[in-house]
């Protein structure tokens, strides 16, 4: 026997705002029968293709410490520059800066409640 990942959660202190802010950057859906409005607790988006799912639940306190898991993300088109760029411009935070000068690295950002994710190259850049 086996198991598979249901959904990543995410603890927040706005599950609709950041759910919203989530969905923009990753082109996600929400459940039309069940759509994540403002003051919900929990929100739940997915993938187009309905393999991924995202919960965001409301806890009481604040993110502390560094993540101990994290998303890693590759622009579906365009470069990770460019992909940087309109992250940036969506509310995401630069971390820290780890692109290497042949072109490889990645850099690490935060989302609008402080959680850490990373935006690598598309996979055209790595095989060009």
């Amino acid at each position: 026997m086996t198991a598979y990942i249901s959904h990543t959660t995410v603890d927040c202190t706005d599950a609709f705002t950041l759910s919203r802010w989530w969905q923009t950057v990753l082109d996600y859906t929400e459940d039309p029968d069940d759509p994540n409005e403002p003051g919900h607790e929990e929100c739940l988006i997915s993938s187009r293709d309905g393999h991924h799912r995202l919960l965001f639940i409301e806890v009481p306190d604040t993110k502390q410490v560094k993540n101990r898991i994290h998303l890693d993300l590759r622009p579906v088109a365009g470069t990770r520059d460019t992909e940087l760029a309109r992250l940036l411009s969506l509310g995401a935070t630069e971390v820290t800066d780890l692109r290497k000068p042949n072109g490889g690295g990645w850099v690490v950002l935060a989302d609008p409640e402080g959680n850490e994710f990373c935006i690598l190259r598309s996979e055209a850049e790595q095989a060009g």
